[in-house]
């Protein structure tokens, strides 16, 4: 656990989401809509490219040999796009009325989300469990949650005339699965090339993200996020991500036990489960609530989540490896 900890401090992409929060605060006009940075407009060609190197990033035969375990992929599946949502239900019955609206939307946004490719195999890897099922699960999550995410976000705000579907289908398409798609058509070219290079992609990756981040908070701060709210929404945020996850932890493995899976399917049904993407997440906020005022509120609970799932899995990965006999 000390360990974790102290790797997490050495973190230079949450120190880096910690900064960028910080900035945004004191200096908002760098990073909002219209700013110094004009963030909203690099923002579009970051998602493309995000997109296009996981695209390319992923091997389509890893992918095909995870497909035979058809009930591990309907339950994981069902856990990320429906058992959430119905987790979030239930918390807004119970809690809702004492929290900010906009925060409770936030952790709506986090339920829809899909599940994260490279978190959820490495943790899956080092606890020995099924990895092939893992990296199809979690592909075929991040690529139902292009539909699914804002169908299920239409369904909160649809009413509202706060979102129009198609429109957002629309640009989650061209900004998410079209660089996907083509970056899987590239990969028997380049593929190899950018196996060499990827410790670099990735650190393009993460700052785009980044970007993202700085750019949402800083038009929720010049939009007065923090007078409407204060430093409780820290607090809040950070109590119902650890919530949703402990909750969400134990319903996987106990489903996947009562399912007979064994334990290396149990593994990749709990870390596939139960992770969220912020890979996604935060690109696919700037599609669907780009001139949303309250976007930092929105992305708020996916950041934290994100933190508490790495550290989190990152224990459970150790205890099953040990279980294992490894």
């Amino acid at each position: 656990m000390l360990d974790t900890l102290k790797k997490l401090g050495r973190d230079w992409f949450l120190l880096g989401m910690l900064l960028a929060v910080i900035v945004a605060s004191f200096a908002p006009d760098i990073g909002r809509s219209g700013g110094l940075l004009h963030a909203d407009v690099l923002s579009d060609y970051g998602i493309f490219l995000i997109f296009f190197l996981h695209g390319i990033g992923l091997s389509t035969g890893a992918l095909l040999s995870g497909l035979s375990r058809w009930r591990l992929h309907v339950l994981v599946q069902l856990f990320t796009f429906v058992v959430f949502p119905a987790l979030w239900w239930v918390l807004n019955l119970a809690v809702g009325r004492w929290l900010p609206q906009d925060l409770m939307f936030g952790f709506f946004y986090l339920c829809a989300l899909p599940s994260t490719i490279s978190s959820s195999v490495a943790m899956t890897s080092l606890a020995r469990g099924n990895v092939p099922a893992a990296i199809f699960n979690a592909t075929l999550s991040t690529l139902l949650g292009i539909f699914l995410t804002p169908l299920l976000v239409s369904l909160l705000m649809g009413q509202s005339g706060q979102l129009d579907l198609a429109d957002a289908m629309l640009k989650i398409a061209k900004l998410l699965l079209l660089p996907f798609v083509i970056g899987q058509l590239l990969r028997p070219l380049w593929g190899a090339w950018f196996a060499r290079y990827k410790k670099y992609t990735n650190v393009i990756d993460r700052a785009v993200i980044l970007l993202l981040v700085f750019s949402a908070f800083s038009d929720s701060v010049a939009d007065g996020l923090w007078s409407k709210y204060g430093v409780g929404l820290i607090v809040q945020t950070l109590i119902g991500a650890a919530l949703i996850l402990f909750i969400v932890l134990k319903l996987t493995k106990f489903a996947a036990q009562r399912a007979g899976f064994d334990v290396e399917d149990e593994i990749t049904a709990v870390f596939c489960g139960s992770k969220k993407t912020l890979a996604s997440g935060v690109p696919m906020a700037k599609l669907l609530f780009g001139s949303h005022p309250a976007i930092g509120v929105i992305v708020l609970p996916i950041m934290f989540y994100h933190q508490l799932q790495l550290l989190v899995c990152a224990v459970l990965a150790r205890k099953y490896a040990a279980r294992a006999g490894t």
